[in-house]
This record gives structure tokens, sequence and C-alpha cells, in this order.
């Protein structure tokens, strides 16, 4: 017999024990790792004195086979060395054989080969605690993992003839603007001027393509938020990790096997009103809940969003279009004079052909209209690659006062 094939069936052994253990004990291994880990040691140690006698095959990897059976039964199985991986941040599946990973901002196909049988067997375990589920009715599924990644999964008819698998891990270089800056994605003076405007309540719109960094500067500046304020945030799953004291995040949920019990954003922009908020955080904006979030904000209360635009100015175009949304009798006479009102500024963020990310323009909005178009200014704009002062200015110079800013200083710094 090769020794291949002992190695293969020494594992199968460990691994049988150890799941018959975790079954036996009751243990989530999704929510007790380590207890799981220690369980993994304590049988290997006991196969490890029988193999000695020579009744077991030998173990020649048993750190290797403790790895392996770990991810098999609390981790995604020959996907978990990609997520563990702290320089990949998207993994991704469009059918056996064909797994991709997303390194630095470039896509590598893997040498991974999954059945359809292993991809699906992957699908429930990872949904498994999360009250989502995936099958014909609801082709389309939005869960968080554990650790915080976002899994989003299609399914045939939806897609032609595999289950298509998207892993977007949760790599927050960044917890601060401060440490954006340390990572070259915004220089310390427009960092010091987006601080200020937090503090100061001004409203924010974050816009930028996919995995150009719009959570992470989500997060940044709502950690920038004074402790004393009570925020509530809404997404579609949960994204946003604050370090606030006094925060409540809401997610989206599902309807139930009979189509009811669902959860959509709007409802919870709705629910976070009644729950006292000094500020309230929309993850990301993508339909009719535009309008709710625009009401909320004219009505003084300060919030931030997250947008899928090019630009600052498309942004600020699609955030005047998303509200037309939720209803016939909602104008464009309506909508444009409050955006102009309710969004005091937009980050724009991209991702260079390099992989960087980096903010590339600043723009504050004046609250005029000049005919169907929203005065805006450039505060800071990109010149060969670097963001630098424009000639524009923020709204609610009063707002950095009270705050205690001297807006000129912040501004001249940046020059």
């Amino acid at each position: 017999m090769s020794q291949t094939t002992l190695r293969t069936d020494a594992r199968d052994i460990v691994d049988a024990q150890v799941r018959t253990k975790i079954r036996e004990r009751g243990i989530d291994p999704f929510l007790e790792p380590n207890v799981v880990r220690r369980l993994i040691a304590d049988v290997l140690a006991d196969y490890q004195e029988r193999a000695l006698t020579g009744v077991l095959p030998l173990l020649q990897d048993s750190a290797g086979i403790a790895r392996t059976i770990f991810d098999g039964v609390a981790g995604l199985g020959p996907l978990q060395r990609f997520l563990d991986d702290p320089e990949i941040e998207e993994v991704w599946v469009n059918g056996p054989g064909r797994v991709f990973v997303a390194r630095r901002g470039r896509s590598e196909l893997t040498t991974t080969i999954l059945s359809s049988g292993q991809i699906v067997e992957l699908v429930e375990r990872a949904l498994k605690g999360s009250g989502r589920r995936v099958d014909i009715s609801t082709p389309f599924v939005d869960a968080s993992l554990p650790d915080g990644s976002r899994l989003h999964v299609a399914i045939p008819d939806i897609t032609r003839e595999h289950w298509a698998v998207n892993i977007r891990k949760f790599v927050a270089r960044a917890d601060s603007l401060d440490q954006l800056v340390e990572l070259g994605t915004l220089p310390r003076q427009a960092a010091r001027f987006l601080e200020a405007a937090v503090i100061a309540g001004l409203n924010i719109v974050v816009a930028g393509g996919t995995q150009a960094g719009k959570t992470t500067m989500l997060g940044c500046l709502a950690n920038a938020i004074p402790g004393s304020e009570r925020i509530i945030s809404c997404e579609e799953v949960f994204e946003l990790k604050l370090s606030a004291p006094d925060w409540v995040p809401m997610q989206t949920r599902q309807a139930n096997l009979e189509g009811a019990g669902e959860i959509g954003l709007r409802r919870l922009v709705t629910e976070a009103l009644r729950m006292r908020p000094s500020r309230i955080i929309i993850g990301e904006v993508r339909q009719a809940e535009c309008l709710d979030m625009l009401i909320a904000l004219n009505a003084g209360l300060p919030g931030m969003c997250s947008v899928h635009a090019n630009s600052a100015r498309e942004a600020i175009t699609k955030m005047c279009t998303l509200p037309l949304l939720a209803g016939e009798n909602i104008s464009s006479a309506f909508v444009v004079p409050t955006v102009a009102s309710a969004i005091d500024l937009v980050v724009h963020a991209e991702t260079t052909s390099s992989g960087q990310r980096r903010v590339t323009e600043i723009m504050g909005l004046s609250g005029r209209i000049e005919g169907a178009a929203i005065e805006a200014a450039e505060i800071f704009r990109s010149v060969r690659g670097r963001l630098v002062r424009g000639q524009g200015f923020p709204p609610h110079h009063a707002r950095f006062e009270q705050a205690g800013f001297d807006l000129g200083m912040l501004l001249r710094a940046g020059e």
C-alpha cells in the first residue's frame, strides 16, 4: 500500500473521530473554533499513541492533517486557506475547477478544483446560522460569515449551469482616517478636513466602484463621530465595524418559506428614526431607500451613506435618480432640491491599476441649484495622481466654527 494511501486512510480515520465527538458533545464548529482545535489535537494525540502499537497507519504530517480537518469541519474546506490569507481580498467560484481569488486588486485562477456537490455543501455550511437560505424560490442570497466576510450566491436557472459563489472578505486595513493616511489613501490635510466635517455634523456620501474601499472609508468616517453620539446603521448585510460605544447595527432580512417576514432597507431606515439616533448610516444606497434617507437628512439628522458611482458628480446625479424608484408621485422637482439641501460632501474613491485604493475627489454641495443641476465645487481634486486642494469650499461654515474648527486654516493647510 502506498504512503499516500496510508496518509489518506489515517486522515479519514481521524476526521471521522473528530466529527463523531463534535456531534456527541453538541459543539457548533463555527461558534466554537478553539474548542474544535483542542478536540482535533486530543484526537490526533490519541491516534498517534495507538499508531505506535502498529494497529493503525502512522501519521506523517499531523500539523497538515489537523489543518485540513479543521478547515473541513469549522471552515469552508478547500476555500478556507484563501480566506485565511491576508493578501487575498475576494474569492469566487464560477463552477468546478473555476475558483478565482483577488490579490491586491488583481484576479487569479487557482488550482483548486471543487465538485458541484462540494460547492453546494460549502454554501449550506456558510449559510448555517445566518437565518438565510438559497433555493429555487430564492435563487440569490446575501449573508455575512462569522469573520465579517460577505457571501453572495446565485444558483441555476438564474445562472446558466453552476452555482456562482462570491466571498468578499472583510479586509479592513484601516479603522480611522489616520490609518488611511498611513496607507496612502488620502493626504493628511484632506483627512483633517474630513474629520472636522464629521464632527461638525455634515452629511457625507462615499462614492466609488466595486472594491474601491467605500465600506472601509465609511467606517473610518463613522469612527470620527464623537463618542457621546448615538449611531444607528442600516445595511443589507453586516459589514461596518465601528468602535462607537453607543451604536446599534441593523441588517435586512429575507422572507421566510411562506413569503412573509421580509425586512427591507427602507423599513430599517424608518425604524432607525424611532430609535433616538444622533447619526444614521446607510451602508449602501441602491434603490428607493435613498428617498427615506434624504428625508431624514433633510429633517436635520446628520448621516452618511455609500453609493456606486464613477465620480463625485455622477454620485450626485445618482442620488437624484434613485428616489424616483419610490413611486410615480415622486418627481425630480422634489428630489433635486432635497438632494441639494441634504447632502454636503461627496468623497470619491477608486482602485488604481496597481491595486492601490485612494481618494480622488472631495466635492462640496453649496445647496444652490442652477436650472436642474446642483451647484458643486471641488474642495480637493486629483492632479497627476495626487489629491490637492481645489478651489471650492464646503457648506455650513458656521458648523465648523461651532465645533471649534478654523475652516480657513484647515483648507489653507491643504494648499
